[in-house]
């Protein structure tokens, strides 16, 4: 029998598909990622568990994968929940299928609810090429490194992040894509109070400034490429920034190419001319 990835509710029980309350009710074991809240979700659907429940977080996982391997050889029906939305998307899970599939053991899906989704659906950005980052670094050189790889992204991007965080996430984004990039937050999607703030990622972190409560899903623009060539001041500019953001000097030269569609070559020489000694 499968491995069978349910997709959970992310606010809303009544998002909960037929699909998904027939996999709980029939499943042999349910790896959850927190016993508690699917016993809430299972009391709220009505349902009833015939299986096996056991606990599949990240400090777990390693050691729950032979056990559960052996379940599903064992013709058992394996159901992986995650706290809400679709196991692997910022949560556990990628082993225990990379371990299954390695043994050509049988996974399936139940789609349903996605945070990431939901967010890009309503952000009103585009959404025929995006990208999903998950959660940023939580230390702030880290974060505003990575987020200096992203400078050149021309997809819309989706980011998870927590409240006491948010702030600080809206304050680097507008620093590295620049305080007028158009931005989405959306706050408890699906859920009672959910709320939906558009504007620039400047105009957001001064609105997020006193924190946010709730499950937080960021949706960000991607660079809209110039095609009229940047002067070479500015070149330098932009590299410097990267710079002192944390990139290496061949690093930030290649991003700020790429960027505006040049040749390595332009950027070096700007560099190299007329940039300061950190930098040249």
């Amino acid at each position: 029998m499968p491995l069978v990835l349910a997709a959970t509710p992310i606010g809303n029980t009544a998002d909960a598909s037929a699909r998904l309350r027939e996999s709980l009710e029939s499943a042999d074991v349910i790896a959850a990622e927190d016993t508690r809240r699917l016993r809430r979700l299972v009391g709220a659907l009505g349902l009833s568990l015939s299986g096996r429940v056991v606990s599949y977080y990240d400090s777990v996982e390693q050691a729950r994968i032979p056990g559960l391997l052996d379940a599903l050889r064992a013709g058992s029906t394996v159901v992986l929940v995650t706290d809400a939305g679709m196991p692997l998307v910022s949560d556990p899970g990628f082993r225990l299928v990379a371990a299954a599939v390695a043994e050509e053991l049988p996974v399936t899906v139940v789609p349903g609810p996605s945070a990431a989704l939901a967010a890009l659906a309503v952000a009103g950005l585009p959404s025929d090429r995006w990208c999903f980052e998950g959660f940023l670094p939580r230390r702030a050189g880290e974060r505003r490194r990575r987020l200096g790889e992203l400078i050149t992204e021309q997809r819309t991007m989706v980011f998870f992040e927590s409240p006491h965080r948010i702030a600080a996430t809206l304050t680097d984004l507008a620093a590295a894509f620049g305080a007028d990039r158009r931005g989405v937050v959306c706050r408890e999607l699906t859920k009672t109070h959910e709320e939906t703030r558009r504007g620039g990622l400047a105009e957001l972190a001064t609105w997020a400034a006193d924190g946010l409560r709730g499950e937080i899903t960021v949706v960000v623009e991607g660079v809209v490429p110039d095609r009229t060539p940047p002067a070479g001041a500015d070149l330098v500019e932009e590299v410097e920034a990267l710079v002192a953001a944390g990139s290496t000097r061949r690093d930030a030269v290649d991003a700020v190419a790429g960027a505006h569609g040049l040749a390595r070559r332009v950027v070096y020489d700007a560099v190299k001319t007329g940039g300061p000694a950190s930098i040249g």
